[in-house]
This record gives structure tokens, sequence and C-alpha cells, in this order.
């Protein structure tokens, strides 16, 4: 078969489940990724065959994403921060919205006078803190998570982007094995804070396929990983440190009051599109 009437085929059917901008942005990342082939290329090159085994791929990748799979674990791959990452359904997928709080990160990093210490406390595919790594080389990080698997495709992003990074399999609701632990100057996180009672709002393709531990708190315990990292920061934050977090747009304020109990300046900042999705805090 023509990649011009695969690459047809395999939109149209994306289309049953897709609006045609989605299925369009779908089929062109599938189709450069598996087959080599970008729309350019299948404009330039219309009747170019397709390899026997490349058809069989790519009808493997349609089967699953009509199931709703996602896209970044069909293909194995996210993009972050201009960062090309390995996940699976042992991660979480990057989003645009952590892009910003790194971007916030960065730009307030110039404080620091000296290379600062940061932890990224539940590091998933380590997409923040190898994004801040990658733009701060001599800053020291430090990536913790609770899923061994987890740490598994995090070390493998971090070897490939060849960052040094320290990953530590840590479950940070267990204060006791925070012991050992330093001091750092950025305190980082993007952690579960989706209550259970929300799941039935999400999409398919998240609540099917994303790992729910890094998704989901309980319907009573809202702020449960937000009341953790204000307690670490209280033993764990350097005096001029700063902590950044990623915030259910729902309970931004709560998480704000909650660091006012502790930490003298503390903000909510909006995302791009005006939500209230990140708060930081410090002394």
């Amino acid at each position: 078969m023509t990649v011009h009437k695969q690459y047809r085929y395999f939109l149209d059917k994306l289309q049953a489940i897709f609006t045609t901008r989605e299925a369009t942005v779908i089929t062109d990342w599938v189709f450069e990724s598996i087959a080599g082939c970008t729309r350019f290329n299948t404009i330039r090159n219309p009747e170019q065959v397709l390899p026997v085994e490349t058809i069989e791929h790519l009808n493997r990748a349609l089967n699953a994403l009509l199931q709703h799979k996602p896209v970044q674990y069909v293909l194995g791959e996210a993009w972050f921060y201009k960062m090309k990452l390995k996940v699976n359904e042992h991660v979480l997928i990057p989003r645009p919205e952590t892009e910003e709080l790194v971007e916030l990160v960065l730009t307030e990093a110039a404080n620091f006078k000296n290379a600062p210490s940061i932890i990224d406390i539940g590091t998933g595919s380590g997409c923040i803190a190898i994004a801040l790594k990658t733009n701060m080389p001599t800053a020291f990080v430090t990536a913790i998570d609770v899923s061994e698997y987890a740490l598994l495709v995090a070390g493998e992003n971090a070897a490939n982007l060849k960052t040094n990074i320290q990953f530590l399999i840590i479950d940070f609701l267990d204060e006791p094995q925070w012991v050992g632990l330093p001091m750092f100057d950025i305190i980082i996180s993007n952690p579960p804070y989706i209550p259970l009672n929300e799941k039935e709002k999400l999409d398919i393709n998240v609540t099917a396929y994303e790992p729910h531990q890094a998704l989901f708190v309980p319907d009573n315990l809202p702020l449960l990983f937000y009341k953790k990292i204000a307690d670490f920061g209280k033993t764990n934050l350097t005096k001029n440190g700063k902590i950044f977090m990623e915030t259910h747009e729902n309970f931004a304020k709560e998480t704000k009051a909650l660091f006012e109990e502790n930490y003298s300046r503390v903000e909510i900042k909006k995302d791009i599109f005006g939500k209230e999705r990140m708060v930081t805090a410090a002394y």
C-alpha cells in the first residue's frame, strides 16, 4: 500500500473518535515516528510503497488508538520542554502546564548566587528534574518517587539526555523516609491532586491508562501531598529557598492558605489560560 493510501485510511479511522484537527496531529506524529514519513514526505511522494512490517506496525498503533490509548503510550514517547522522553503506563504523560512550572523555576533561579540544590517530589518520567538539570547544568538535582517502575523510566530518560540526577525510591507520605535528605534551595512537585470523586469527569484515555497512584487523592484529603510538602519545607528548605508546586485549579486558594501557616511569602500563579494552577512559597 502507498503511503498516501495508508495515511488517508489511518486518518479516516481516527476521525471516528477524534476531531479532524486532533486526528491529523496524531496521524502526522505516528507516521513520522513509525514510518519515518513527515507530512511533507507524504505529500511529495504519495506513491511511495511502505514495507509490509511498517504497515503492520501502523495498524497495531491504529488499533490501540481506537481503544483510546494515548498516542504517547502507543509510541512510547512524549515531548516536554523541547525534549523527547520515554513514557509508558508507569508514568504520567507530561503536560504543557508542567512546562510552565519549569519555566517559573528557571526564571526565578537567577536569584540564587550559587548553583541551587533541587528536589523533585514525585518525579514520574523525570520530566521536571531533567528539564531543570538540562537548563541549569551546575545544579545538584535529586528526584524521588514511590514507584520503582517510574524511576526506571526516569533513569533511562536521564541517561538518554546525558543528565546526572540522583534518583531515590521514597514514599514521600512516610516522613521517616525523609531521614538523610539534605537541605534544598528549590523544592518542586507536581503531586497527585485530583479527588477520586472527579474520576468520572476525566477522559477515558486518562482513567484507563495513566497511573492512578500519580493522579488521585482521597476525596477527604485533597491537600494530602501539599501538607507533607509544607512540613518537609520546614526542615529541608534553605533560608533563601523556595517551593514550587502545580495544583488543582479548584484548590489553589486552599493550598495557599495551608502554606501561609508557616511561610510568609506565598503566591498563586496562573497558567497561560488564566487558571490558578501553581503555588509558590518561601520564608
